[in-house]
């Protein structure tokens, strides 16, 4: 199969949900030829509504699977069926570098390029200008495929799971401050300040510079003894006000590790 650049391409969109409708769309929208399939969302307008994962990868250059981690590896042998030499496979699904690197494998094993590609950011707002990372041998293809479509990807040189594992490793900061504001500011509704709370804490966001990230690693780990027990009584408030200490307590435990660790650098 010979590839096209440009619009002219052909693009098969595996998941029609939030993510994947709204970048259907905005492929049609650049000039794609675009046909997806997902078996209760129906196509967006422009978009070919397939019947089957095998039907919608038939013709087409590219394929994106924007379902879900649980259902990419079926979606991903359906698909296998229509796929053809030059196809491309493109897994978009938020997942494990490991699940990621079997998908590579199985493409591989069928004789088709694979790109592991990381959504960086929330798909609404942006659709297919979300900001994308990917990896694998696929990437710079993938890359190539949809930039002129408008797409911000960034190609990595490394293998399948790489892209994944970024996305990964930022998550774990990105979803723990989002988990850290919600226990705090139900803590301060039950507490009943919670405006207060919530002025203090975006006050803090606002401020926050390249220092930070320095700071806030330095102080837990120079201060960790201190902190444990600071963060022992805030759990224990956030017990008597009703609110599970969740993140409260994981901060507890993990600032007491950093004073165990510091006491014995050997352990």
């Amino acid at each position: 199969m010979s590839v096209e650049q440009g619009p002219s391409v052909r693009i098969a969109v595996l998941g029609l949900g939030e993510a994947g409708g709204h970048i259907a769309a905005d492929l049609h929208a650049a000039g794609a030829r675009v046909q997806g399939y997902d078996p209760v969302k129906s196509a967006p307008a422009g978009v070919a509504d397939m019947p089957g994962e095998a039907a919608a990868v038939t013709g087409c250059d590219l394929v994106l699977s924007v379902n879900s981690a649980k259902a990419a590896g079926d979606a991903l042998r359906a698909g296998l069926a229509g796929a053809g030499p030059g196809t491309l496979w493109a897994d978009l699904n938020t997942a494990a570098p490991q699940l990621k690197r079997r998908l590579g494998e199985i493409a591989a094993d069928a004789g088709i390029a694979f790109a592991d590609v990381s959504l960086m950011s929330p798909v609404p707002g942006r659709g297919l200008r979300t900001p994308m990372l990917a990896s694998g041998p696929g990437a710079a293809r993938y890359a190539d495929l949809m930039g002129p479509l408008g797409a911000d990807v960034e190609p990595m040189e490394g293998p399948a799971g790489l892209a994944a594992e970024r996305k990964l490793l930022r998550s774990v900061f990105f979803k723990g401050l989002a988990a850290a504001v919600v226990e705090a500011l139900e803590a301060g509704r039950a507490a009943g300040c919670e405006e207060w709370l919530r002025e203090n804490i975006a006050d803090e966001l606002v401020r926050a510079d390249a220092g930070t990230v320095r700071r806030l690693v330095e102080g837990s780990r120079v201060h960790a003894a201190r902190r444990t027990d600071e963060m022992r009584a805030a759990a224990d408030m956030l017990t008597d006000l009703g609110v599970a200490p969740l993140i409260s307590g994981a901060s507890r435990d993990l600032l007491q590790n950093l004073q165990e660790r510091a006491a014995d650098p050997t352990g």
